[in-house]
């Protein structure tokens, strides 16, 4: 019953899944030739420029947490007099991007060739300064490091040839690579097969960068317009200033103590080639295209949906079959005596609506859950229209942390109105327990990571700065507005149960084992974990291997048929326990669902164990700490979803009943 509204949903966030990245406002920057003359006019005016600025951004690899700085590896890097670094935005802060000008002076249609960078480098192993500068850029090497450059907002690719004669283009390139004491080549030293030598680093030390560009030939431009960027990384020991040949790679000695002072230089070529064939709004596709995953994705959507059908079969079967059975033996009984020969969940009508144990907590539980599923969903329509598509660096992290900031105010009405449901009196301590709790939890998490990241030196440790703009955000924007919703919610009258409870409580029968709280609360997270789990892995494929995620229409569906298998789950297996005869489903309906954060996690560990090559105890530890905030705001998102469905279902059954 719900495969219609899925499909339609699915075939509107796919016809903007990938294309059009550029309608929310990022402009073109045109481009013209500086030694014509009849551009002499359009560049003064600034209609188009001459120079292509290339822009470096922090390393990272997929064998270390910790992302550095450019200069930290002690590459060429501008002095300060004209080094202005680009404005960046919260979530690019927050995601550790640090994009800075660069040294490589590239001008429109000026074909460069063997151009050195910053004169050569040198490091004596006698000075401790640059013997440390030396083993920071080997450690860089070993741990497969990643250059990350961008060129008109573009990232500079490195395309190389994978399994099936296909090309992967990576929107980065490594430092070097390395060749074991055994002669094995790591990593990118398999590109050549001059990298041979035993027990060697191989220093990227030149580029060879292609750009093309269309001309706008037939077009309204003001001059051409760059397409894409891509580079090939070589290591080349230079005889000689303005010569690189490639036979001769640069290897620095690994363990093998070498007295003698190491010297090399950074050198680049550029070529402009012109493309007008292709066109300016598509030039994102070759990257995102050259990236697996779609034919997957769709045996993913099919897969949950599948489940999504089967659930919906046994929910529709209990709806309309069994429990419409029930409710008419139930109100077709004459007398008190054959309401108490009767058994199921009729019974419990004077309990199933008694406040729950810890009624303060489970409030501030669902209060926090709907701020989350309310920013959850508010940005995915933001990414489905392209608003947040990987043109728009850092748009998708300030995006989460502004919505979840200006979203306090249902989350303090939810915890309100359900408090005050409970019976519970202590409207103080409930909205600031929702105002600081779960927020607290998890800048107390995050702050700890960041004081691991500043001991490392990371790029990724937050400056003192946005700390006091998160606290800030924190304390003068969310609490007030939570504070706020929780003056509504308490102004409100209680929600209004269909059946009264009863003074004394039912004894509850024993119970088989199937319908104990725990195997329930166990087998509720695995279907609605089964509709995930593969898009989970393209997920924590873009955080942890630094790959470009961009699929959003499907993620959006995915999350719906989250909520649907959450939903269904959850009511299916209260309607089991309340024929049971036992009537606590208010914390066992938050759990069942929530309880999918589980298999969040251990998913997680088994992706750390067998994807990922991570290695020291800082990057585990941050790696653990990102995980345990990811699974806290997940057990939130589908508990509270978990709750309000069966809080729904509890209701619906109850008020259509004849109760004496």
């Amino acid at each position: 019953m719900y495969l219609r509204p899925a499909l339609v949903v699915l075939a509107v966030c796919l016809a903007v899944e990938v294309r059009g990245f550029y309608l929310p406002g990022l402009a073109p920057v045109s481009y013209c030739d500086p030694t014509d003359e009849s551009n002499k006019e359009k560049l003064e005016q600034g209609e188009c420029r001459s120079k292509v600025e290339l822009f470096v951004n922090r390393l990272d690899s997929v064998e270390s947490i910790i992302p550095y700085e450019y200069d930290r590896f002690d590459f060429c890097v501008p002095t300060e007099e004209w080094a202005k670094s680009p404005t960046e935005n919260l979530g690019q802060v927050l995601f550790g991007d640090r994009i800075r000008p660069s040294m490589y002076n590239i001008t429109f249609l000026k074909d460069e060739k063997c151009r050195d960078l910053c004169g050569a480098k040198s490091y004596d192993p006698t000075n401790a300064d640059q013997s440390k500068n030396l083993n920071f850029l080997k450690r860089g090497v070993l741990q497969n490091y990643q250059h990350h450059w961008i060129i008109d907002n573009m990232p500079v690719t490195w395309c190389y040839d994978v399994e099936g004669d296909r090309k992967y283009c990576n929107p980065g390139f490594p430092v070097g690579c390395y060749v074991t004491k055994k002669g094995t080549p790591k990593d990118a030293c398999v590109i050549n097969p001059l990298y041979n030598e035993k027990d060697t680093y191989y220093l990227f030390n030149h580029v060879d960068i292609f750009i093309s560009y269309n001309d706008g030939e037939g077009e309204n431009w003001p001059g051409a317009r760059l397409l894409s960027a891509k580079l090939e990384p070589k290591s080349i020991n230079h005889p000689r200033a303005g010569e690189c040949p490639e036979d001769r790679p640069l290897g620095l000695p690994g363990t093998k103590v070498d007295k003698t002072a190491t010297k090399f230089n950074y050198t680049y070529s550029v070529e402009f080639v012109k493309q007008n064939g292709h066109k300016w709004a598509s030039r994102w596709d070759y990257i995102l295209d050259s990236m697996p995953h779609t034919n997957i994705q769709w045996f993913s959507i099919m897969n949950s949906l599948v489940i999504v059908l089967f659930l919906s079969g046994m929910v529709a079967m209990i709806l309309l079959r069994t429990l419409h059975k029930d409710i008419a033996r139930y109100n077709q009984m004459e007398s008190a005596e054959e309401a108490q020969e009767e058994f199921g969940w009729k019974l419990v009508h004077g309990d199933v609506f008694r406040p729950p144990r810890k009624g303060m907590l489970l409030s501030v539980f669902l209060g926090t859950g709907c701020q989350i599923i309310s920013m959850t969903v508010t940005t995915l329509i933001f990414a489905c229209l392209g608003f947040l598509s990987p043109a728009n660096r850092g748009a998708l992290m300030t995006c989460v942390i502004i919505l979840y900031v200006c979203l306090g105010t249902p989350a303090g009405y939810v915890s309100a109105r359900m408090y005050k449901t409970f019976g519970g009196e202590r409207w103080k301590t409930n909205v600031l327990m929702t105002s600081f709790l779960v927020q607290g939890v998890v800048f107390s998490v995050f702050f700890m990571m960041n004081l691991v990241l500043w001991v490392e030196g990371s790029s990724a440790a937050i400056p003192f700065s946005t700390l006091i703009a998160l606290l800030a955000l924190w304390f003068c924007v969310s609490v007030p507005l939570t504070f706020i919703g929780a003056y509504f919610g308490f102004k409100k009258r209680p929600i209004e149960h269909p059946v009264r409870t009863n003074q004394i409580p039912r004894q509850i029968p024993e119970q088989s084992f199937y319908t104990k709280p725990l195997p329930g609360i166990v087998m509720g997270g695995v279907l609605p974990f089964g509709c995930i789990f593969i898009q989970l892995f393209f997920i924590l494929n873009s955080i942890w291997s630094h790959q470009i995620y961009y699929m959003f229409g499907f993620l959006f569906l995915v999350v719906l048929i989250l909520v649907i298998t959450c939903s269904e789950a959850t009511i299916l297996l209260c309607y089991f326990h309340l024929c049971a005869e036992d009537y606590h489903w208010w914390w066992r309906s938050f759990l069942t669902s929530g309880f999918t954060a589980f298999y969040f996690f251990i998913y997680s560990v088994h992706y750390f164990v067998s994807k990922l090559a991570i290695e020291g105890m800082a990057s585990t530890f941050l790696y653990f700490g990102y995980t345990f905030i990811m699974v806290l705001l997940f057990f939130l998102f589908t508990g509270t979803i978990g709750f309000f469905s069966c809080f729904w279902f509890v209701s619906k059954i109850y008020s259509v009943v004849k109760v004496d």
